[in-house]
């Protein structure tokens, strides 16, 4: 029975899945952090999942494991298919069972989407992601690569995992059997619904055969792919029916391909949007279905739970942010989490690229060997200039080692860089890393002094033993003729409500900031619509509920844009290049829908009562690449009533050298070390960095 008195009483249900119990209803969702590979990485992969298992997760699923080489993420990528694996894989479920808690391994098999020479894939259809050209599987290799997947699954069991997940979304291998925009083969493995399935239930088949009946099998089932040609309602269905009958004992949906063009994890993309897909399965099975996708509260989570309709919620980047998610929810201290804010910039974008994963918010991810808060035998008194997130962090940190530590805020607010994110449109989640820090600061007892601003003398006469300047950046003014005419202004007080803002305005500055401020102005509502609505959502990027539309895609409807707003910049490329691999594309398709005109290779000339004035020039370069010639091709006056300044920040640390000539042990952190394009992943984990370093 249901004990509704206690904090989040229905995410707090024990869950039966086959032959396990989970203490809870949260699942860690399958995330690759790149120490899958090499063997050398076993023990601090092990204790990445056991500080999860420590921190109540009720079942961990570990990052794609391959069952053979044709399926490999990546060259040499971690595969199950020798006894040397099983070996190595029993150092990390050693680990998370003496930690308490249950694991299990993914079995993944890239398809297309490997990168590496040897890649199969059902289909003729190259990847739009990923170099090689695939090879065409044949009737052979199709059945040895589900013979691979029961070896798999047979020898995780022997490595001490308590449960198999078979990869079936996000448009890996299986997905491409299943749907008609991979899969255009004409044998028995391809064409009707129930030949495209064949692959996944011999899967299924082959996985039953080769362990008990007690040991689980869970299908990661793609319930929305997002791609063209992609499966319906009917199909899918048919599916989950299909595989409860074959022996899987639960469904962990799926939502989106690789390649498609709605986004599904990023921050923008509504709280809890994808559970409906999941819900709809309830109709047709009676194994439990587990939600995912942008679920990233214990509120959000109980709030699914109650309706009843799924049985468990799986999140994986929230278990990054704050590995302590279950054990504070469980004891009434939702307020102290760390939360994600799915800004895919030290996660995805490093996952895409090769590099091992971490966390924006929490630096210590998949370093929790290295990057270690021990306590303090001595305490320090500490002083942090600056709260914004690089010293936010700092200061939480080293008052979490033990020292007692004083934070300076000339302004009336913490949050810095964070505080303006937090005002643009599909950002919100920033608040909630405010909120963190801001809890943090109270909990951990740290003297915070707003509207003060620290001088030199304020810091010798202190005491302190030790300084982490974080003062910060502020906008770079740009030397062009005009630029301090009245319609011209900074993106924080754009941003932040400080000047009032015309229906026609150019942006100065096409990095990740101009992206955003173009998207604050041109976005209906502003700051005034901190929810997202999801109808609203769904229409701008295309999603459907037209259950026979194969893969509810419809076409893209964006509302009509507040502005009209120009996004110019000096550079001849395309705009956009600097931004994350994994959410770059979502902000230049959202700023091509609210129909911002992005113009390139253009120099300032001058502003005045006219607008903004550009000139166009073609330049002619040696062999060397240096520019010996520039013709003018253009001229052109941009009416505009304001002009947004995203040209770029100056660091702040005018006390750093004061402080050193005082004799003051002072550590630069943040944009006050280095005010490039802004980095709140980098000053974050400097400012974590600079307090574990504190003896």
């Amino acid at each position: 029975m249901t004990d509704t008195t206690a904090p989040f009483p229905n995410l707090f249900r024990p869950l039966d899945i086959g032959g396990i119990t989970l203490p809870n209803r949260s699942v860690m969702g399958s995330m690759h952090t790149g120490m899958e590979e090499r063997i050398w990485h076993a023990d601090e992969l092990g204790e990445f999942y056991a500080e999860r298992a420590r921190g109540g997760v009720g079942l961990i699923i570990t990052g794609g494991i391959t069952p053979t080489r044709s399926g490999d993420l990546m060259p040499l990528g971690g595969r199950m298919a020798t006894p040397l694996s099983v070996l190595h894989h029993r150092r990390i479920t050693g680990k998370v069972h003496e930690a308490g808690g249950l694991i299990a391994m993914q079995i993944l098999h890239a398809g297309r989407y490997g990168v590496t020479p040897f890649k199969a894939a059902p289909g003729s259809e190259p990847s739009p992601i990923h170099p090689f050209k695939h090879i065409r599987m044949t009737d052979r290799m199709i059945r040895y690569t589900i013979r691979s997947y029961g070896r798999a699954a047979r020898l995780a069991r022997k490595a001490g995992y308590d449960a198999v997940e078979i990869m079936g979304g996000e448009g890996y291998l299986i997905n491409q059997f299943l749907a008609p925009h991979t899969n255009d083969r004409t044998d028995r493995w391809g064409g009707s619904t129930t030949n495209r399935q064949r692959f996944l239930i011999e899967v299924i088949d082959e996985i039953r055969r080769q362990v008990p009946r007690d040991f689980p099998v869970i299908l990661r089932q793609s319930v929305a792919d997002f791609v063209k040609d992609g499966q319906t309602f009917d199909e899918i269905a048919l599916l989950a029916q299909r595989a409860e009958r074959h022996g899987v004992d639960a469904i962990n949906t799926d939502i989106g391909w690789h390649e498609a063009k709605v986004p599904t994890i990023v921050t923008s993309v509504p709280r809890g949007a994808f559970v409906k897909f999941t819900e709809r399965l309830r109709d047709v099975v009676e194994i439990p279905l587990i939600a995912s996708n942008r679920i990233n509260t214990p509120e959000v989570a109980e709030d699914i739970l109650t309706h009843r309709r799924v049985d468990a919620v799986s999140m994986a980047r929230p278990f990054l942010a704050d590995p302590a998610f279950m054990n504070k929810a469980s004891q009434g201290r939702s307020g102290e989490i760390n939360t994600c804010i799915g800004c895919n910039q030290a996660c995805l974008d490093h996952a895409f690229v090769g590099k091992k994963v971490t966390c924006l918010v929490n630096p210590r991810a998949g370093r929790e060997t290295t990057l270690v808060l021990s306590p303090t035998r001595s305490a320090k008194k500490v002083a942090v200039i600056g709260a914004g997130p690089a010293g936010l962090s700092a200061a939480v940190s080293a008052a979490e080692k033990g020292h007692k530590v004083t934070l300076f805020e000339s302004r009336d607010h913490v949050g810095g860089q964070f505080a303006i994110a937090a005002r643009i449109p599909g950002k919100e989640e920033f608040h909630d890393s405010i909120r963190y820090f801001r809890t943090q600061l109270e909990v951990r007892g740290v003297d915070v002094r707003l509207n003060t601003r620290a001088s030199v003398s304020d810091l010798v006469d202190g005491g302190f033993d030790q300084v982490i300047l974080a003062t910060g950046v502020t906008p770079r003014i740009p030397e062009i003729d005009g630029v301090d005419h009245p319609s011209v202004m900074t993106y924080a007080q754009a941003v932040l409500g400080e000047r009032e803002i015309g229906h026609r305005v150019a942006v100065l500055g096409a990095g990740g900031i101009g992206f955003d401020v173009s998207e604050f102005l041109t976005t209906p509502g502003g700051v005034d619509s901190p929810s997202l609505n999801l109808k609203e959502w769904e229409q701008e990027w295309g999603v459907t509920e037209d259950l026979e539309t194969p893969g509810f895609l419809t076409k893209p409807r964006p509302e009509a844009p507040l502005r009209e707003v120009y996004m110019v910049q000096r550079k001849a490329s395309r705009q956009g290049k600097s931004l994350g691999k994994t959410t770059g594309w979502v902000h230049k398709a959202a700023v091509k829908g609210k129909k911002v005109e992005q113009i390139s290779g253009a120099t300032y000339e001058k502003i005045d009562d006219a607008g903004l004035h550009l000139a166009f020039y073609e330049e002619k370069k040696d062999k060397k690449g240096r520019v010996i010639s520039k013709d003018l091709k253009e001229r052109r006056v941009i009416e505009v009533d304001n002009i947004v300044l995203c040209t770029g920040q100056e660091s702040v640390k005018e006390l750093a050298e004061p402080l050193k000539a005082a004799g003051i042990d002072v550590t630069i952190v943040g944009g006050a070390d280095l005010a490039a394009e802004l980095d709140a992943k980098r000053a974050i984990r400097q400012g974590t960095e600079a307090a574990a370093k504190i003896a």
